[in-house]
């Protein structure tokens, strides 16, 4: 009999109408026979359907609940169609993540939990979520204490909170010659001016620093810059910050990716009265389960806290309270032993796959610098990787000035399967061992 069948594709388009969602719990099979006066044993090969559609999940002696709808299939790179595989968008989220996240919500979603969430955003947020917040982001030579620990909606949030405190209207903000490209338009939109200031192959050059005149801050990313790839030795993160102390300039620390790696210590550990720093849940955890932090040393703290609450980058206090529960649980500190396996995953490919080429990156980064053989130009091999289904960045969408960029390109390792990064790269070898027009056009 394919009652059955019948009944389940009703549910199954309860489900893609939006009338039944993912999280949603089924009634028991006994109910359901009931309703639709059927048999149980018809209403449990009913259930059995759905779970072999995917469409829900059996938790023993909870129920039955309705899945998340999976993502979809990634096209194959034959099919030629732009930014199939996309390496410029960087969000590692695991497949594990949900279920380890999950638990940790239930207290959260009772009257009594949500009501807290329910309250007003808070700079300060709560004394449980600075201890937390603290202790996830000490490292290896320094640990934050809890008072200092302000929160923001996220990690863009936390940058430009940071940079409204720090930087007057019309003020200087010294950046990386290549820099987080985001930076650029928080300053622009804080009617701030951007100084590109060199780097080398350890980061950014401290004499830069003298060199640039008047600066009110500085925005430095020590740790796995993005998009360069480079790790600051703590040689020149002690001659950064003795150039910081010397010219009175703050720094603005953005340890975004520092998760993934242990060392070095950061450069507030060497400049703490001189050094902001900015961090965030988004890459720890998952963009839209995100929450920006901004450690401010004492004598900056009410001034930041200020430019949080007037800036409109409040934390909401939902996301401070899951954060929180994640933190505390240690939650995230499980997701960021497995991404550091998967980055690493990830870093091996690119060397292999990337053999003999210029290629840049941490060892234990999400992502890599490639400075491309000649006669490429970048945005002639974007446009080429483009035609191969593959998204990849441009150098010059990261220069802070007008200068020429470099032909390289940055590749973003964290969001396609394992199997499809290594057939991209693959294919973007191939197309760096050719020419521009091998690939069949102009």
């Amino acid at each position: 009999m394919d009652d059955y069948r019948m009944l389940a594709d009703a549910v199954a388009a309860d489900i893609a109408a939006g009338r039944l969602r993912a999280g949603d719990r089924l009634p028991t099979q006994r109910r359901f026979a009931r309703d639709r006066g059927i048999a149980v044993s018809t209403a449990s090969r009913t259930y059995a359907e759905l779970a072999r559609r995917g469409l829900v999940a059996g938790e023993v002696g909870r129920g039955t609940f309705v899945r998340a709808a999976p993502p979809p299939p990634v096209p194959a790179l034959a099919e030629h169609r732009p930014g199939t595989v996309d390496l410029e968008m960087n969000f590692p989220i695991l497949d594990e993540q949900a279920a380890l996240l999950a638990p940790a919500l239930s207290g959260l979603l009772r009257a009594d939990g949500l009501r807290a969430g329910m309250a007003p955003g808070s700079a300060a947020g709560t004394e449980a979520a600075r201890r937390a917040a603290a202790a996830t982001l000490a490292c290896q030579g320094w640990e934050p204490r809890p008072e200092q620990v302000l929160f923001a909606g996220n990690g863009r949030q936390a940058i430009a909170a940071a940079i409204g405190a720090l930087v007057p209207v019309g003020g200087r903000l010294g950046v990386e010659a290549l820099t987080y490209p985001v930076t650029r338009t928080i300053a622009a939109r804080l009617g701030v001016e951007v100084v590109p200031l060199a780097v080398d192959g350890d980061g950014l050059a401290p004499e830069a620093v003298r060199a640039a005149g008047r600066l009110d801050a500085v925005f430095v990313q020590p740790t796995m810059h993005n998009p360069l790839g480079l790790t600051m030795p703590v040689a020149r993160r002690q001659e950064l910050a003795a150039v910081l102390a010397e010219q009175g300039v703050p720094a603005i620390e953005d340890r975004i990716y520092s998760f993934l790696r242990d060392d070095p210590p950061p450069l507030a550990a060497f400049a703490p009265e001189h050094t902001v720093v900015v961090d965030s849940l988004s890459k720890r955890v998952a963009p839209g389960c995100t929450l920006g932090f901004v450690v401010p040393p004492m004598s900056r703290h009410q001034r930041v806290r200020a430019a949080i609450r007037t800036g409109g980058w409040l934390a909401q206090m939902f996301a401070v309270e899951a954060g929180t529960r994640w933190m505390a649980d240690g939650v995230v500190a499980e997701i960021q032993r497995l991404k550091r396996a998967d980055a690493a995953r990830r870093q091996a490919l690119v060397a292999q796959r990337l053999a003999g080429f210029a290629v840049r990156a941490d060892p234990a980064a999400y992502h890599c610098w490639w400075e491309l053989p000649a006669p490429w130009r970048a945005e002639t091999f974007v446009a080429a990787a483009a035609r191969s289904g593959i998204a990849v960045t441009p150098a010059a969408s990261y220069a802070a000035g007008a200068g020429h960029a470099p032909s390289a390109v940055r590749l973003a390792l964290a969001t396609p399967p394992l199997d499809t990064l290594a057939v991209a790269l693959d294919v973007l070898a191939a197309l760096g061992r050719g020419a521009p027009g091998d690939d069949g056009t102009e």
